[in-house]
């Protein structure tokens, strides 16, 4: 245009939340981060720059760990309060132990944050405001109860980029949803059909198409730099894999709609829950989609 506390140490109260979450960190195989874009263009924040896969000190996925490179992601809470707009507070702290305060600008801002449930029934991509000592906030307003994972994606200025993990809790019943497979979403009247397959091992292409009252929109406009943003999470480990489209406004090629075409690597076969970050009428929103890559099998 949305962070690393152990559950148990919160009792048996907690327990019931972590227990029910729907992305365990089972899941096995690497997250390569690889956005594949053709010719080289810039494809996403944290490991996925510039469309390679994910540097070669950097082999794990995205996000799965709280700390990376000597950088660090430190929540000043991990404990969220569902019905509230609270400020969350954190700091990235690099290899001397102090908190970083110098960030590259990628995509219109110093860091993207994104939380999500564990479940992917809740998800928001926001953007802190970094203090002087190195502290980032933002309002977070968390509407239900469950087990939660921040991701901190930035690039500290002379460093590369990272994507951060840490995992977060708001007490309280958690009841976990299950996502069937999902091709379309409809959010405040907009409909957005995704069409493409997810082929682990391989550059895949995925369009997304944006229509209103069954008319195709074709002003989608600018968010951070580009008609839609993508963030793609893997089931069991939520992975992270954040890509964005072909060209960008202004470059007298790329039309504001109503298709998006973004490509993206998926190392493992599985389900991933796709989150599309689109702007249209001066509103932000988000689609979403649950893709499941066997969908795409011997096609």
């Amino acid at each position: 245009m949305n962070t690393a506390a152990k559950l148990s140490a919160y009792g048996a109260a907690l327990a019931l939340v972590a227990g029910g979450a729907w992305a365990g960190g089972t899941a096995v195989g690497p997250f390569s981060g690889a956005a594949g874009v053709p010719g080289g263009e810039d494809a996403g924040h944290g490991d996925t720059h510039s469309g390679t896969v994910a540097e070669a000190e950097h082999p794990e996925p995205g996000g799965l760990a709280s700390a990376r490179g000597g950088y660090t992601l430190t929540p000043t809470s991990a404990t969220l309060t569902p019905g509230t707009n609270t400020p969350f507070t954190f700091r990235i702290t690099g290899p001397d132990g102090h908190a970083v305060t110098g960030f590259d600008v990628e995509h219109e801002k110093r860091l993207h944050l994104v939380v999500v449930r564990r479940d992917t029934a809740e998800f928001q991509h926001v953007h802190p405001d970094l203090a002087a000592d190195g502290t980032w906030s933002v309002p977070l307003s968390i509407r239900d109860a469950g087990s939660y994972r921040a991701f901190a994606d930035f690039k500290p200025t002379g460093a590369a980029a990272t994507t951060l993990g840490v995992d977060l809790v708001a007490p309280g019943d958690f009841r976990p949803v299950d996502h069937a497979p999902s091709r379309t979403s409809t959010v405040d009247g907009y409909r957005v059909r995704l069409d493409g397959d997810l082929v682990p091992g391989s550059t895949s292409k995925v369009t997304v198409t944006v229509t209103k009252d069954g008319e195709p929109v074709t002003g989608l406009q600018p968010y951070l730099g580009a008609y839609g943003h993508l963030v793609a999470l893997r089931g069991g480990d939520l992975a992270y894999l954040h890509v964005h489209p072909d060209g960008e406004p202004g470059d007298g090629r790329t039309p504001a709609g109503p298709a998006v075409t973004f490509h993206a690597e998926v190392p493992s076969a599985g389900t991933y829950r796709l989150f599309l970050d689109f702007r249209h009428a001066g509103k932000v929103r988000t689609a979403e989609f649950t893709v499941d890559t066997r969908e795409g099998a011997g096609a």
